[in-house]
């Protein structure tokens, strides 16, 4: 069973001691997600001293440098950033690493994929623009369904850099297995793939604490998409994929997700996923019995009214299910006359 065990998140200033020595605190988002969960680490040792590790960053604007500014005096006492470690390259996450390195002069860890992905994103290079990605979409027959997509991608280019002014020059670099102490803990990075290009995860085994990022969340399933940069991409594959290693972890896990609630119940959270996902696929397999673009299959995958923010990660979602059936030799993909991307069911591969 899933249990939380805080009914209620941390206000944006406040904060919760989920566990000894990690504090839980909240930044605002300018979205629908509202709100990104970051994580404090108490890092006290006989030589360097108390302080502390951050754990993403926030949104990079003014509101999220005011709300740090009090955790600075309040939750952190006043002592020193040793150390920021950011899960991976979305907005959310590395937005405010460039001025908090600035602010405390605590170096940046990162994996190096997530680290690069950032300089790219916020330079608008190596396929990261809009327009790249949007003339994917197009490929997959969003034109169609709505036909202002492409002037509203060009309103949205440098929407990247709105959340993350700039990124720190240097970083240490993590990678999978890598053990980081931390105070009292020993932290065991676990990479996972599909979300992001190589998302972080800590785990340790000390007193069985896992922070998820976006990998794990305990209700809302993560978004995983196929974007302009990688057209070919099976990352809902390598998202399930990534979700089995998890398991291995004792059952009685905490888990501290970057969305919505710090919960117990990782190995359940974990097949849920997969039995969510293998379900979607099974109702994607009847919507294609006939070809179908990605753009035509949107209305089986999301129910809800889109606005054109959600509807680039819908359509990349959209993509990212119907490439893990064409992998899987479920379906075959083809190209229709105006040379959109169709999808269509093999027989007997249900």
């Amino acid at each position: 069973m899933i249990t939380y065990p805080h009914l209620t998140p941390p206000a944006p200033g406040e904060s919760i001691l989920v566990a000894p020595g990690i504090y839980w605190i909240r930044m605002p988002l300018p979205f629908k997600l509202d709100h990104i969960n970051l994580w404090l680490l108490e890092d006290n040792d006989a030589e360097t001293g108390e302080g502390w590790t951050i754990v993403d960053t926030g949104y990079g604007i003014a509101t999220t440098h005011a709300i740090w500014e009090g955790h600075f005096d309040e939750t952190m006492r006043g002592l020193p950033v040793k150390r920021i470690i950011v899960t991976h390259y979305h907005p959310d996450h590395v937005g405010c690493a460039a001025w908090l390195h600035e602010r405390t002069g605590a170096a940046l860890w990162m994996t190096a994929t997530e680290y690069l992905s950032a300089h790219a994103a916020v330079e608008d290079t190596a396929g990261f623009d809009n327009a790249n990605s949007a003339q994917l979409f197009l490929a997959h027959g969003l034109a169609k369904i709505r036909p202002d997509f492409a002037a509203a991608q060009n309103e949205r280019s440098g929407g990247y850099k709105r959340g993350v002014p700039s990124v720190p020059k240097q970083f240490n670099r993590i990678m999978a297995g890598d053990s980081l102490r931390i105070g009292h803990r020993e932290w065991r990075i676990i990479t996972a793939f599909g979300h992001a290009p190589e998302h972080a995860t800590l785990f340790s085994a000390d007193d069985n604490v896992l922070i998820s990022g976006d990998q794990v969340l305990p209700r809302i399933t993560t978004n995983v998409g196929v974007w302009g940069n990688q057209p070919e991409a099976n990352p809902l594959k390598q998202f399930l994929d990534s979700n089995q290693q998890f398991l291995s972890l004792p059952d009685a896990t905490l888990v501290l997700p970057s969305h919505d609630r710090v919960f117990n119940g990782l190995r359940e959270r974990v097949n849920e996923l997969a039995a969510h996902h293998a379900a979607r696929l099974i109702e994607l397999m009847s919507a294609i019995h006939e070809p179908k673009s990605a753009a035509e299959i949107l209305p089986v995958l999301f129910k809800r009214e889109l606005d054109n923010h959600q509807l680039v990660f819908a359509i990349g979602e959209a993509i990212a299910h119907l490439h893990f059936l064409w992998f899987a030799g479920r379906a075959k993909r083809s190209k229709g006359a105006d040379g959109v991307f169709l999808f269509q069911a093999v027989p007997g591969s249900y």
